[in-house]
Order: C-alpha cells, then sequence, then structure tokens
C-alpha cells in the first residue's frame, strides 16, 4: 500500500484541499466543527490538525492511528 504523506503542521485548510476526503475523516475522529459552513475557509487557513486535537482533547496518537488506517503517513 502506498501511503500518502500529510504534515500535521500545515493548515487544515491546506490539507483538506489536497485531500479530499480528510475533512470526513477528521470529522469522525471529533472534529465536527470541520463540516460546518465556511469554518475550514476561516479557522481552517490558521488550524493544524495538532492544535485542533489539543483543542478538542483528542489524542495525537489516535489521530495518527485513524489517519494510518485511511492511508495517511503523518509527519510532525
Amino acid at each position: 500500500m502506498e501511503y500518502k504523506i500529510i504534515d500535521l503542521n500545515r493548515s487544515v485548510y491546506d490539507l483538506c484541499n489536497e485531500y479530499k476526503d480528510l475533512p470526513d475523516i477528521l470529522h469522525d475522529l471529533g472534529f465536527v466543527d470541520i463540516v460546518k459552513p465556511g469554518m475550514l475557509h476561516t479557522a481552517g487557513r490558521f488550524m493544524t490538525i495538532k492544535k485542533g486535537a489539543d483543542l478538542k482533547k483528542i489524542s495525537l496518537d489516535t489521530v495518527k492511528e485513524r489517519l494510518l488506517q485511511y492511508g495517511y503517513k503523518t509527519l510532525d
């Protein structure tokens, strides 16, 4: 399996524009605001997955494991 590599320090906006399935994956992880109209285009421009996980009290290890299940390897 060839993995997609994502940098957890890039903005959620950039990552979601590059990987179209990522918003649904993040939503299922608990980042529920990501699918609200306008959120990706406003807060998503400066929010990173790392910052979002901390804000939502979601373990970064859990995020990494779930992303791996969907074919994403993460860079921190």
